[in-house]
C-alpha cells in the first residue's frame, strides 16, 4: 500500500485537484482512494494506475455534483484555489508538465463535471481515448464529443492552440513596474482590449463582486488595490512565486498572505488577471 501511494499520489493529486479547483477537496479524493483500497486484495490489481485513475475520478465526479450548488451560491467570482509548485519538498507538488495553466482552470468552470473529466484527463495528462473511456465508463465515441464540447464551452474553435499563455517572469516585472510607478499609461500599454481581472473574495475579503472589463477600469482597479496594500500598516511586501507552474505574484502582511495573482497573456498583451483573496484560498501560501 505504501509503495503505490508513494509512486501514485503525485498523478491522483494532480487529476483531483484539477478537477476540484481545490486542494482540500482533492486531498480528501485521494485520501478516500486509498482507505477504499486497504479494503482490496492488492496482489489481484493488474493496473493499479488505471484502477486508481478511475477511483479518483469518479470520487471527483462524485464531489462536484454535491459542490456544484454551493458554487452557484458563492458570493462573488469563484476562483480556484492557487497552488505552489516552486518548492520540490512540497506535499501537494502536481506531477510536473501535466498541470493546466490557472486560466484554463478557470475556463473549466463552464464545463459540466464529466466533460471536465474527460477534458483533464485528454488534456492536461494526455490519456488515449480508450483509456479515457475506461476510466470514465463512457464509449470512445462519446468521450471524442465531451471534449469537442468542452473545447466549445471554453471558447476554442477546432483551429486554436488549447493551453492559454501564462504570463512569464518578465510580464510580472513589466507589470509591477507599470502598478509602482502609478502610471496609467504604463499600465494601459501592458492591457489587451478585452482585459478582464476577476477577484475572488467569498464575501471574506474586499474584492469586486462582479469581473471588471475595459482597459482604463481594469487600471485603476489594479493601480487602487496596489496603492492600497502599498499604504497598508506595516506595508505589504511583494513575492514572487511560483503558482500554479507559472509566474505568481503573493502580496504578505505581518499577519500573513492577503492576496495572489496570476496573469493571462493572450497577443502580446495582458488578457486576464486573477486575484485571489479569500482567506480560506490562502492558507496553504503562509
Amino acid at each position: 500500500m505504501r509503495e503505490l501511494y508513494e509512486n501514485y499520489r503525485p498523478l491522483l493529486f494532480s487529476i483531483a485537484y484539477q478537477m476540484m479547483g481545490s486542494v482540500s477537496d482533492a486531498e480528501d479524493a485521494v485520501q478516500d482512494v486509498f482507505v477504499k483500497l486497504a479494503d482490496r486484495d492488492l496482489a489481484q490489481l493488474k493496473e493499479p494506475k488505471s484502477y486508481l485513475c478511475k477511483m479518483v475520478s469518479n470520487r471527483c465526479l462524485d464531489m462536484l455534483k454535491s459542490t456544484q450548488r454551493q458554487r452557484e451560491q458563492y458570493f462573488g467570482p469563484w476562483l480556484p484555489e492557487p497552488i505552489e509548485t516552486s518548492a520540490e519538498d512540497t506535499a501537494e507538488t502536481v506531477v510536473r508538465g501535466e498541470l493546466l495553466s490557472y486560466a484554463m482552470l478557470v475556463l473549466l468552470e463552464r464545463l459540466s463535471p464529466l466533460e471536465r473529466a474527460v477534458f483533464i484527463l485528454r488534456e492536461a495528462l494526455g490519456f488515449k481515448y480508450p483509456d479515457i473511456a475506461e476510466l470514465v465508463e463512457k464509449t470512445e465515441v462519446y468521450c471524442r464529443k465531451l471534449f469537442s464540447r468542452a473545447r466549445a464551452k471554453m471558447g476554442f474553435d477546432p483551429e486554436m492552440p488549447l493551453q492559454p499563455e501564462a504570463a512569464d517572469e518578465e510580464w510580472v516585472h513589466r507589470f509591477l513596474s507599470a502598478l509602482e510607478q502609478g502610471s496609467m499609461d504604463s499600465v494601459l500599454s501592458l492591457l489587451s482590449k478585452d482585459v478582464v481581472i476577476t477577484s475572488d473574495g467569498g464575501g471574506k475579503a474586499s474584492a469586486a463582486v462582479h469581473p471588471i472589463v475595459s482597459p482604463i477600469f481594469v487600471a485603476r482597479f489594479a493601480l487602487g488595490v496596489y496603492r492600497k496594500f502599498s499604504a497598508a500598516d506595516g506595508g505589504i511586501q511583494i513575492e514572487h512565486v511560483s503558482l500554479n507552474g507559472q509566474p505568481g505574484i503573493v502580496f504578505r502582511s505581518q499577519e500573513g498572505v492577503e492576496g495572489a495573482m496570476l496573469l493571462h497573456v493572450e497577443g502580446d498583451r495582458i488578457r486576464d488577471l486573477f486575484v485571489v483573496r479569500n482567506p480560506d484560498k490562502l492558507q496553504r501560501l503562509f
